[in-house]
């Protein structure tokens, strides 16, 4: 990870490997504890493969608006505006969410069991670790129109 900017949320991690490593935990989970969440096959891939795609819609629509702002998705980096549009009308942390529906796609395809008990950790650890630093930051970075915005849009959904 690059150097971190003081001028940052400073995020001392990269938050997709938060998502991946509690992946990986929950599959090896499932290979110790045989752990399995026994979905038919239809399910599996169906709603595995839907959560996947729109995983992936959400992290790549929150990135486009970021660049078009002239931001950089790197939470150890400053932003220079707030965003609050596109996707950023609905959620506050599409990145996130995007990622934990994908997390969950690939738990569900796998069907792992241990993978689906060990995201709400991720989440909790994206929660606490990530988006509260950089909720602070931008209060303290961009005032009340960031107040403002965090009355109009939720966390998450």
């Amino acid at each position: 990870m690059a150097e971190h900017d003081p001028e940052s949320a400073n995020v001392r991690f990269p938050p997709p490997l938060v998502y991946a490593g509690f992946l990986l935990s929950g599959l090896l989970l499932d290979r110790v504890l045989g752990l399995y969440a026994a979905m038919p096959g239809s399910v599996r891939w169906g709603l595995g493969g839907t959560a996947t795609v729109a995983g992936l819609a959400f992290v790549i629509a929150a990135l486009m608006r970021f660049r078009l702002a002239g931001n950089n998705p790197e939470p150890w980096r400053p932003d220079t505006t707030l965003v609050g549009e596109g996707i950023y009308r609905f959620t506050r942390n599409p990145m996130y969410l995007g990622m934990a529906i994908g997390t969950f796609g690939i738990a569900v395809m796998a069907d792992s069991m241990g993978a689906l008990l060990t995201l709400p950790l991720a989440v909790l650890a994206i929660r606490t670790q990530v988006i509260a630093r950089e909720e602070a930051y931008l209060a303290a970075r961009f005032g009340k129109p960031y107040l403002d915005y965090c009355r109009r849009v939720r966390r998450w959904l």
